[in-house]
C-alpha cells in the first residue's frame, strides 16, 4: 500500500515512478477523489455539530414549552444528511483503498529501466558454466533414467506439473532442505519457523498476493489460500503488531511446500520439474528499521548466494530492471543457477526488499520516541529445493547418468556419494 499523504504532496513524482513500471499516471484521479472524500468528512463534522446544537436547543424549547415543529424538521433532514456523507465517505475511502491497493510499490531509484528480463544487469557471477566431454542431459532426462523420478505415477494421482522422487532423490531433496536450513541457522542468525500451509485472506492481503493474484493461488472450499511461499505466513506474523525497536531485525526461515496454480503459464516448462504446481522452498524473510533494509537486502543475498557457492553450481545475480521487477519489490535480486542440460541460466532465487510497502498493507510497525513508525520487510528463497535439485543433477551428472553427490550434502545422504540407477 502506498502513503496517501506522500501521494497528495508530490503526485507527479508517484505518476513519474509508476511510468518506470509501463502504467498509466493516476495521482492526480486519486488526489481528486480524495478531495472529495475530505469535503465530505468536512461536511459530515459541521452537520454533526449543528446536530448537537439542534438537540440542546429542541431539549430547551421543548422545557419551556415552545414549539420546536421547525428544529424538529431540521435534526430529521441533519439526520439523513448525515447518514449520506457516511456513505459517501466510506464509499470514496474504499475506492481510493482499492486503487492503491492495485498498484505496485515503486521502484528503488538504482533500478535500471527497461521492459523486461533481457534489460536486467549482472552485477555479480560465480564460477564458470561446466564444460562435459559428452552430452549433458536435463534433469528429468537424467531422472527418468535412474527409475528415481517418475511424472507418470504423478500425473496419474493429481495431474500435470506434479513429481514424484523416490529413493536416493528424494533423499537428495531431503538433504538440500536441512543443508540450507543449517547454513541459514546456525551461520546467519535466521530462526527456524514451522508454518502453517493454510492461511486466510488477511495474511494473503497483507503481503500483497491478494487481490492481484489471486489467480496465481489455490484457494480451498472454506475460503482459505494454500501459501504460495513461506514469505506468506512469515511476514504476516508481525501483522498488526507494534514491535519493540530492540528486536529488530527479526529474520526467520522455513522450509515448507508451496503452491502456485501457474496461471498463464501453459506451454512453458512442461517437462520436468522447473515448473510445478508445488514444491518445496527455504524462504528467508526479514523484518527490518527503514535505515537498515538497504543492507539487509544485500546481506539477505549473500545467505541465498553462500548456499550456492558451497554446492559449487555455478550462478549469477542479476539486479532485475523495472519492467521485470515484481509488484511488491521496491529493489529485487534474482540467483540465476547455470543449467548444462538446458545450456540456460535459470532463475533459483528471488530476493527483493519490499521497504514499507507490505508493512502499511499490515499495520506492522515499531516503537520510537515519536510514535509508531512502518518497519520494512524482505524475502528471498534461500533456495528453491527443487529447482536446486536441477542444478545438481545437471552440474554433477556423469557420461553414464549417475550423479555425484556434492562434498558438502555428503554427510546428509548416509553415505552414498553416487546416485545410481533404482537406488
Amino acid at each position: 500500500m502506498h502513503d496517501l499523504r506522500a501521494l497528495r504532496a508530490d503526485p507527479d513524482s508517484f505518476d513519474a515512478a509508476l511510468r518506470r513500471r509501463g502504467l498509466s499516471p493516476v495521482a492526480h484521479a486519486v488526489v481528486s477523489r480524495d478531495e472529495a472524500r475530505r469535503a465530505a468528512l468536512q461536511a459530515l463534522q459541521e452537520h454533526q455539530a449543528r446536530r448537537k446544537v439542534l438537540a440542546r436547543e429542541i431539549g430547551q424549547g421543548k422545557r419551556q414549552g415552545l414549539d420546536t415543529g421547525s428544529l424538529e424538521t431540521e435534526a430529521v433532514e441533519l439526520r439523513d444528511d448525515i447518514a449520506r456523507l457516511e456513505t459517501q465517505a466510506g464509499a470514496i475511502e474504499r475506492e481510493i483503498a482499492d486503487t492503491l491497493a492495485g498498484l505496485p510499490n515503486r521502484l528503488d531509484e538504482t533500478v535500471p529501466d527497461g521492459k523486461d528480463e533481457e534489460q536486467n544487469l549482472t552485477v555479480r557471477t560465480f564460477g564458470a558454466p561446466k564444460e562435459f566431454p559428452f552430452a549433458a542431459r536435463q534433469h528429468f532426462e537424467l531422472g527418468e533414467a535412474l527409475g528415481l523420478m517418475d511424472f507418470p505415477t504423478a500425473s496419474k494421482l493429481s495431474g500435470a506439473r506434479f513429481t514424484v522422487l523416490r529413493g536416493a532423490l528424494a533423499r537428495l531433496e531431503r538433504a538440500l532442505g536441512q543443508f540450507m536450513l543449517d547454513i541459514h541457522t546456525t551461520e546467519f542468525g535466521y530462526s527456524e519457523t514451522s508454518v502453517p500451509l493454510l492461511v486466510n485472506d488477511t495474511a494473503m492481503y497483507g503481503t500483497d498476493k491478494l487481490p492481484k493474484f489471486a489467480e496465481d493461488s489455490f484457494r480451498t472450499e472454506d475460503g482459505r489460500w494454500l501459501i504460495p511461499t513461506a514469505e506468506v505466513p512469515l511476514t504476516a506474523s508481525v501483522a498488526g503488531e507494534i514491535l519493540d525497536v530492540r528486536t529488530l531485525p527479526i529474520r526467520m526461515t522455513a522450509l515448507s511446500a508451496c503452491f502456485r496454480s501457474e496461471a498463464g503459464s501453459a506451454g512453458r516448462d512442461v517437462r520436468g520439474m522447473l515448473r510445478q504446481h508445488q514444491f518445496s522452498k527455504v524462504e528467508l524473510v526479514s523484518v527490518t528499521r527503514p535505515e537498515e533494509s538497504d543492507a539487509e537486502h544485500e546481506r539477505m543475498t549473500r545467505c541465498a548466494e553462500t548456499v550456492l557457492e558451497r554446492l559449487d553450481i555455478p550462478y549469477r545475480r542479476q539486479l532485475l530492471c523495472a519492467g521485470d521487477t515484481g509488484f511488491g519489490a521496491a529493489k529485487t535480486y534474482d540467483l540465476e543457477a547455470w543449467l548444462p542440460g538446458q545450456q540456460a541460466w535459470r532463475e533459483i532465487s528471488s530476493c527483493s526488499n519490499t521497504r514499507d510497502f507490505q508493512a502499511r498493507r499490515m499495520s506492522a510497525r515499531f516503537r520510537t520516541e515519536d510514535g509508531p513508525v512502518f518497519v520494512h520487510t524482505l524475502n528471498g528463497s534461500g533456495l528453491a529445493v527443487g529447482r536446486t535439485l536441477i542444478a545438481v543433477l545437471e552440474n554433477y551428472q556423469t557420461e553414464a547418468g549417475t550423479i555425484i553427490v556434492p562434498p558438502a550434502l555428503l554427510s546428509y545422504m548416509g553415505g552414498t556419494t553416487v546416485i545410481e540407477a533404482g537406488r
